[in-house]
């Protein structure tokens, strides 16, 4: 069963063509990477895909349902997840009080901001499990203004986590690292991997190789070819496009 399936899915902004196209199929349960150089359109996809811009053209599919008509939180409701090139957290609550309000919105609850979300235990227990995974339970009472870049990282992806996703649209999740932090960052996405689908956009080779069981590569809004990472790695278009070597 595919997770995910672009059809034809199109977007225009005046006379760019930011996506032409673009058919793609995501198969539950894998590592599916979008690569390409900057200007290639892949914020533009994943904006569509997340429900942020809207195709001109095409459908898109999750699971079985055809959400190209759908809202962002009801893609989220749905089990679509996803984290941001840019860090989304409340900068002066706890790592647990995140979390917290994760799965406070995943459970449709209003938001109880008077009172800190990590004291009912209700949203607390799942919220810890999630901190767990991604290797900050023993960091749940920081703040996360005192948390290192990469930490905060691991603190968005366990707010995704929270919210059961089927899904998680992953953007630059190692943006701005260091070497030490990417390598957690890829250790702790190949523990996920087989768990929930995972749609990765990312510069780092390293990362890409490390963890995608599938990889698209895009080039000027367009998919120039989808396949495992040595295919991508060795195919002469794509080193041209994209990994810096020349087409023989």
């Amino acid at each position: 069963m595919n997770a995910l399936t672009l059809e034809g899915v199109t977007k225009s902004f005046g006379a760019l063509r930011a996506s032409d196209d673009v058919t793609l199929a995501i198969e539950a349960n894998c590592c599916h990477a979008v690569i390409g150089p900057n200007g290639a359109g892949k914020t533009t996809l994943i904006g569509q895909i997340t429900g942020e811009i809207r195709p001109d053209a095409g459908r898109i599919r999750f699971f079985d349902q055809d959400i190209t008509d759908w809202t962002t939180p009801r893609r989220a409701l749905a089990g679509l997840g996803r984290s941001f090139q840019i860090t989304q957290l409340c900068a002066d609550f706890s790592a647990l009080d995140n979390v917290a309000l994760a799965v406070q919105a995943r459970q449709g609850h209003s938001y109880r901001f008077l009172r800190a979300a990590g004291s009912d235990a209700r949203l607390r227990d799942p919220a810890m499990a999630a901190l767990e995974r991604v290797g900050l339970g023993e960091r749940a009472q920081i703040r996360v203004d005192v948390l290192s870049h990469g930490e905060r990282r691991q603190l968005e992806l366990a707010a995704a986590l929270a919210t059961e996703p089927r899904m998680l649209v992953l953007d630059e999740p190692m943006a701005g690292m260091g070497p030490q932090e990417s390598e957690r960052m890829i250790a702790i996405l190949h523990a996920l991997r087989g768990e929930v689908t995972i749609l990765l956009v990312e510069h780092d080779m390293d990362a890409v190789f490390a963890l995608a069981d599938r990889i698209s590569v895009l080039v000027n809004g367009a998919v120039l070819m989808t396949g495992d990472p040595a295919a991508v790695r060795a195919d002469p278009a794509v080193r041209a496009a994209y990994l810096g070597a020349p087409a023989p």
